[in-house]
């Protein structure tokens, strides 16, 4: 990095920009120029979501301030870089992280000053607003379509490793995006919901075989968007006949989903887990990549994503044809490959991805640990893995839940027994936006 002539530092997201922010640049400005150490993408997702406004845009509004004299780059959430090569006389900072998470952060920020002889001002923290606030604020009036469908991108150049998991309503979809703990300091949550073919034909009682049109399941990820800000991965099974597919692609991007995953096998489509033990047809490699082929040239935004799920192992076709598969899809114009698996151990699928590393190191990897769970989401990444979705967990969590509440009403003649057991209706509500 450059370095600037800089006298006062001060870093920050930037994304909803509100009085505190104002009036602690205001403050800085009082010991000289003021350079803005903008968080990246990948800084802020160390810690934290990716924000809603892409870094260009965040850095077309810090440099529209007349408080403002310069903009750089931070590209990790940690300050130390950015101070040892700029070297400022000052860095301002609110006084909220005296204590808390961010207090190793202070701690490391001193010992940088220190180094050199620069000097660090602390600014009372304004009372009464906070960017999460704003953030949740947010998800009450949703997005629009373009900024939705341009969050999955954005997530994999952010993170090497982005957390799906399934949502079949628009309050699973709200429990997805209001979810996070945190460890150490950092907040872990979802990166976006799956929309998975087997849960959206369960919630209506209907089998796994695509009885259920693609255009009816997008009429409810529409409701889900109305409430939520999550991006989506809709999960098309094996996606019709080519001609079909291009038109709900279309629909696709209208409403803002980031990705399909179509899988490669024909005729009646059987739930993946079952195996070989239902008769189930996986395309020849020739007819899938003119699928692929059909699907990308009819896409209108880079930002849409065609994902290529490899069914090479669930029916035992070995790994020889997966990887075959792979490459050929990949070059086919597929954004991204998914491979699947129904064994106990993440073996194969780490195999899978090991190879395929050493043959492409960019095309982005999915995979879906339903039976394979005791892996962890480490060795996913660290073997080349991108997204991780968890599939039906929340579908599933729910009805041992109905049926034990279910049960104990009939068994006692009334709800008081259960009533521990229950979320207050009060908690519930508080999810859904505009209810208080």
């Amino acid at each position: 990095m450059a370095c600037l002539k800089t006298s006062v530092y001060v870093g920050m997201s930037g994304d909803f920009l509100h009085h505190g922010h104002i009036n602690l640049l205001q403050k800085a400005s009082e010991f000289g120029p003021v350079t803005v150490g903008l968080l990246t993408d990948r800084a802020v997702a160390e810690r934290k979501k990716i924000p809603f406004l892409t870094y260009e845009q965040r850095r077309s509004v810090i440099e529209s301030l007349k408080v403002v004299d310069a903009v750089v780059a931070q590209n990790e959430w940690s300050y130390e870089k950015n101070i040892l090569s700029l070297k400022p006389e000052f860095f301002v900072h609110g006084d909220d992280w005296t204590t808390g998470t961010e207090f190793s952060v202070r701690s490391r920020v001193i010992d940088a000053l220190d180094s050199y002889g620069g000097k660090l001002v602390e600014v009372p923290y304004t009372s009464g607003v906070s960017a999460g606030a704003l953030r949740r604020d947010a998800m009450g009036v949703s997005t629009t379509p373009e900024v939705r469908r341009s969050m999955l991108r954005r997530s994999l150049g952010s993170k090497a490793l982005s957390r799906f998991i399934e949502a079949h309503s628009p309050l699973s979809a709200l429990v997805a995006e209001n979810a996070s703990v945190n460890l150490a300091g950092n907040a872990r949550s979802y990166d976006g919901v799956w929309s998975s073919s087997l849960t959206d034909a369960t919630v209506l009682g209907k089998p796994d075989t695509e009885v259920v049109s693609i255009a009816s399941r997008l009429d409810r990820i529409n409701e889900m968007f109305e409430v939520t800000t999550l991006p989506l991965i809709f999960d098309a099974d094996t996606g019709g006949q080519p001609e079909h597919l291009a038109l709900h692609i279309k629909s696709m991007e209208r409403l803002g989903v980031s990705a399909v995953i179509v899988e490669d096998k024909e005729g009646l489509k059987k739930n993946s887990l079952l195996g070989t033990s239902v008769p189930q047809v996986q395309a020849s490699v020739g007819d899938f990549c003119r699928k692929i082929q059909a699907a990308v040239e009819v896409k209108s935004s880079a930002d849409f994503m065609f994902i290529a799920r490899i069914e090479s192992l669930i029916l035992e076709r070995g790994m020889e044809d997966a990887l075959l598969r792979a490459k050929a899809y990949a070059g086919a114009g597929a954004d991204g490959i998914m491979i699947h698996s129904r064994a106990s151990s993440p073996g194969e699928v780490i195999a899978f991805a090991r190879h395929f590393r050493d043959w492409d190191d960019s095309t982005p990897l999915v995979c879906v640990p339903t039976t394979y769970n005791s892996v962890s989401e480490q060795l996913l990444e660290s073997s080349g893995f991108n997204i991780v979705i968890y599939a039906n967990h929340l579908l599933r969590a729910s009805y041992p839940a109905m049926m034990k509440t279910a049960e104990s009403i009939l068994h006692h003649s009334r709800s008081a027994e259960i009533d521990e057991s229950l979320t207050p209706i009060s908690e519930i509500l508080s999810l859904v936006p505009g209810t208080r």
